[in-house]
């Protein structure tokens, strides 16, 4: 059983969506963030950034009490304001011609913590540890958690029936992603909503494993007993895997790595970064002259849910026995599939003692089957869409809950 509940968002003003509303603040350069900061006073990033312009570095616990104040000086200002009613939120974002629609609610901590709502990667402590704090020091959150659920006839009813009418919002981002808000507030609708999701049976963490780990953390020690998410059929869902790019590989030359691979995997050098076989688990290596195939020979892996997948073959076959890493080390830069192989390319070429490993995302049936079986893939091995907008919608801690 899912249980989700209808919230009192805090949100911008129609007027001013478009302005506040932002992509997720480790994906701005600082060079942007700077620009961003200084030409424009109603982003989000300015609550998430108040002391950015400042040549010092601010105390940890000082920087969150300047972020509440940040934070309730854009309520005072009237930038943004708090819904009056308890509501469910379907929003909807168009890239290239491709829609993701999902429900934000407010999910349940014990519904995590229980298994109802499943993960399948792996978690740093220390990064729960410090989300917790923040978001009890600041007391809000502005980033959903995206959770999957399986198709359901009667909930997309819904939800085609909520588009027919006037969005909300409606603003187009510098990425030509053209964004839509509806908010759900009659009593009817939402107790439609909440019933049948009751008959879902589990919801499947696809992006915001730290997020929902710090939310269940701090339910233990505060009256914090939900997180906001952002649900969406599963069939809607586009995964990509992690790439990785290996730095300082001095220490181990060419010739010498493919001697050792020659061991474990069936090696085709190969003209085009694409691959070329129907094998899932297949390997692309990038070197500064050459690309190969890597096939992993029988025997290399067991047939259990986590051996077998690409991520696990080069983390127990590459990464720990010949470069002596494991999927934590700081010699490992981490690129999403989405990102061009002939880029990853140019990116090892213009690196000193670099290479690089390309992997096939695993699909998301397989994602669910790991989840089920309480199985945890290592942090960074998948990537996936759609990545959402911070700030269209934000959850007030310990004031939405009941």
């Amino acid at each position: 059983m899912a249980i989700i509940k209808p919230f009192k968002a805090v949100r911008p003003l129609r007027d001013k969506v478009g302005l506040f509303a932002t992509r997720t603040y480790l994906s701005y350069s600082r060079k942007v963030l700077k620009d961003k900061l200084e030409n424009n006073p109603y982003t989000f990033l300015q609550i998430i950034n108040p002391e950015f312009d400042k040549n010092k570095k601010i105390q940890t616990k000082k920087n969150y009490k300047l972020i509440k104040k940040k934070y309730l000086e854009f309520l005072n200002n009237k930038i943004i304001q708090k819904d009056k009613e308890p509501s469910y939120y379907l929003y909807q974002s168009n890239q290239n011609n491709i829609d993701y629609t999902g429900i934000i609610a407010a999910a349940s901590t014990r519904e995590y913590l229980n298994g109802s709502i499943k993960k399948h990667e792996k978690t740093i402590n220390k990064r729960e540890k410090l989300f917790s704090e923040y978001l009890s020091k600041i007391g809000f959150n502005a980033d959903p958690v995206l959770l999957a659920y399986k198709s359901n006839k009667e909930i997309q009813k819904i939800i085609c029936l909520v588009q027919k009418r006037r969005a909300e919002y409606e603003f187009t981002t510098s990425d030509k992603t053209l964004h839509k808000l509806w908010v759900i507030s009659n009593n009817k609708e939402i107790q439609n909503i909440s019933n049948h999701f009751k008959s879902t049976n589990s919801l499947y963490i696809a992006d915001g494993h730290h997020r929902s780990a710090s939310s269940a953390r701090l339910s233990k020690i505060k009256n914090s007993n939900c997180f906001m998410s952002m649900l969406i059929d599963e069939k809607q869902l586009n995964v990509f895997s992690f790439n990785r790019v290996i730095k300082n590989t001095i220490n181990i030359k060419e010739i010498d790595l493919l001697k050792k691979l020659k061991e474990i995997f069936t090696i085709k050098k190969i003209q085009e970064i694409e691959f070329n076989s129907n094998f899932k688990n297949e390997i692309l290596l990038i070197t500064k002259s050459n690309s190969f195939s890597l096939i992993p020979n029988k025997g290399t892996y067991n047939n259990d849910l986590l051996s077998i997948l690409p991520t696990s073959i080069l983390s127990n076959n590459i990464l720990q026995p010949i470069f002596k890493m494991d999927d934590n080390s700081k010699e490992i830069n981490y690129i999403n599939g989405k990102t061009p192989n002939n880029k990853i390319f140019r990116i090892v070429n213009e690196s000193k003692n670099s290479l690089a490993f390309i992997l096939k995302p695993t699909n998301f049936n397989d994602i669910k089957e790991i989840s089920d079986n309480n199985l945890v893939l290592p942090p960074k091995s998948t990537y996936i869409e759609p990545k959402l907008r911070s700030g269209i919608t934000i959850f007030e801690l310990n004031k939405n809950e009941s």
